[in-house]
Parts: structure tokens; sequence; C-alpha cells
């Protein structure tokens, strides 16, 4: 028996049918990078469209400014960080956090500064990853809009394993396959769980939560069972409920108590995605391993990160393969609708029209 519970809430406003042509609603947070990857340069990123600069400023706070010097419209982040502010390249005007331009080396006595200002974002750093809002701010303000949190990350009973995903295709190709727990013959010996049946569906306009009653390969139960992550021949299936969560922009899964792996999705244009994927092995079972020290338990904890990388990359590589494809059949017959018999994706599908009816442009 499924029990399927939806409270959609309906847009007034006609939507496009066809999710693949569909924006992405810009008040919400979004992981566009690693904390890792800002450190002493800039880095550029882009977000729907948004060429962004990441870079951290003289108190080494994350800040973000459109990725163009406006003398001359080259991009900023081929730059570099001078005290603390980004300098051009080209002819070295220098601009601060809130985008003014605050020296320009060859500026004569009888010159002022220029008046130009760029767009800035507001930017967080939060549990190992830079997050940027790129929509409305005084929704922001007034929603108390937050990101998506990961307790796991710092947590020292878990240990973490990250992917990114470049993939080029529309973000919902993605996340229908993260959704979708039917193609698990695709992964072989990658796989953590099999024979899947959807019991529970639930959709509002802002997530999708879907259980799965499945048999997991799994049970991190003893110290030994870690080794199951690495010998094949080591695992034995026992039942285990698989739970997927479309937490727009998100996606969210957990395998029993012992695995749970996040998608933070990073949406470049309509045929461009690049998206982390994060793998969290739950060491709360090893009582024994909570009573010892604190700085022990942490040098385990890094030690130990990046552990599922095999498994998680290979995953990544053979269903970039799959979303790639069905983004070159959907460019070639863009008016074809295959059957879908997975009533999660129908879902999502409805999630990702509600959340663009739903967008604002920022300004």
């Amino acid at each position: 028996m499924v029990a399927i519970s939806t409270s959609v809430t309906t847009s007034s406003t006609p939507t496009p049918k066809d999710v693949r042509s569909l924006g992405i609603n810009p008040n919400h947070w979004y992981a566009v990078a690693r904390s890792t990857e800002v450190v002493d340069q800039p880095r550029a990123v882009v977000l729907w469209g948004d060429a962004i600069v990441l870079f951290r400023d003289a108190a080494g706070e994350i800040q973000a400014l459109e990725d163009r010097c406006p003398h001359r419209q080259v991009k900023l982040s081929q730059g570099e960080v001078t005290e603390g502010q980004m300098e051009c390249i080209y002819h070295g005007w220098r601009f601060d956090a809130a985008g003014h331009c605050t020296h320009v080396p060859y500026l004569a006595e009888n010159q002022k500064l220029p008046s130009c200002k760029i767009k800035t974002y507001p930017v967080q750093e939060r549990d190992g990853f830079v997050w940027l809002f790129p929509g409305d701010r005084d929704r922001l303000a007034t929603d108390n809009i937050q990101p998506l949190t990961l307790p796991e990350w710092d947590h020292l009973n878990y240990i973490a394993t990250v992917s990114v995903i470049e993939v080029a295709a529309h973000y919902s190709f993605l996340i229908e396959n993260l959704m979708d727990m039917y193609h698990g013959r695709l992964h072989d010996d990658y796989q953590a769980w099999a024979e899947p049946v959807l019991a529970e569906l639930t959709a509002t306009s802002e997530r999708v939560d879907v259980l799965y009653n499945a048999q997991s390969y799994y049970r991190i139960d003893k110290i030994w069972s870690v080794s199951q992550l690495f010998f094949p021949s080591l695992r034995r299936l026992h039942p285990e409920e698989l739970r997927v969560s479309y937490a727009y922009p998100n996606w969210v899964s957990t395998l029993g108590q012992d695995f749970k792996i996040c998608c933070l999705f990073c949406p470049i244009s309509p045929t461009q995605t690049r998206a982390y994927l994060i793998h969290f092995t739950s060491l709360q079972a090893f009582h024994r391993l909570h009573k010892l020290p604190v700085a022990f338990r942490r040098w385990i904890k890094n030690s130990l990160f990046g552990a599922a990388q095999k498994m998680l990359d290979g995953l990544v590589e053979q269903d970039v393969l799959m979303l790639e494809q069905e983004q070159a059949a959907y460019r070639q017959n863009p008016d074809y609708k295959g059957p879908e018999l997975n009533r999660a994706l129908i879902s999502v599908q409805e999630l990702i029209r509600q959340q663009a009816a739903d967008s604002t442009t920022a300004t």
C-alpha cells in the first residue's frame, strides 16, 4: 500500500509545463563553493548565469561581488586580493566588499575616485561550504530564509566524503535521478541498497519527501563493519528504510541509521549543473569511541575524510553519463515526453514548477 499526501499550493499564474526550460527560484541559499576553495586567491563561480567572484576580506570573511570590473568589463576573479579587497588585474582598480571603488593607482591629485559600484551578494560560510543568496534581499530578511543545515559536517561521530558533480544537463535531470531509487542496476558494486519499493510520498510547495522500503548492503554496528565500504564480499542484505527528500533546491537521503547523503545544487545554466554530493558515515553505534578524548576523535574524523571517495566518484561518473544522454535527447527532440511510472518524479517536476512560479528577480 502506498500512502500519498499532497498539499501543493496552486499558483494563479500559469507556469510552463516543460521543466527543462525553467529557471531557479533565486530566493534560496545556494552552495557555490567549499570553504577550502576560497583561501588566499579569488574564486570565480557562476550561479544561473550570474558570474560571481568570491574572496576573503582583511578579517577573513567571505565576500561576493559581481565578477566584472566596471572600468573595462574584465573579470575581477583574474585579479588578486589586496589588503582584503578585490584588485583588477588590468589597471589595478580596487573594490571593497560593498562594491565601491576604493583605489586607482594612477589617480591624479585633482581627480576623484570613480563613483561606479558593482553588484554584491549576501554570502555566508556554514558547515564547510560557501552559501550565496541571489534573490530578493527584503524577502531574505522578512522570511528569515536560511541555508540547508549540515550538522554532521563538524560532528565527531560522522565521517564525510565529498564528490563534485559537473554535468552538462539541466538541474531537473539531476534531481530526478537522485529521487529515483529504481536505477540501482546502473551502479553494480557502488550501490548501497537493493529492491526499493515506494511506500510513502508527501509533497508540498517547498519539498517532496519519499520513503522507499529497501534492502541495505551495509550495517555499521561493529568496528570491523566499516570494512564493508571497501570489501563488497563482506556485505549482507538486510531490510532498511531509504528516505529521500527534495528540500528545494537541495537533496537529502538517509539509509537506516548509518548513512546520510546530501546533494547541494549550484545550477549554472539551462544546460550545465554543478553540485556537491556529500556522503556521511555514522559512527554513532561505537559507544566506546565516544568516551575517547575529543582531540583523538577529531583526528579519527579528519583521517577518515574521503573514506568513501571511490564509491561516491564511481556513482557520480555513471550517473553523469546517463544525465548527459538525457539532455542530448531532449535537445534533439524537446517535444517528446516519455512515460513516467515513478510518482516521486512527477511530484518533483511539480515542485520545480511551483518554485519557478514563486521566483522573484533580484534587483
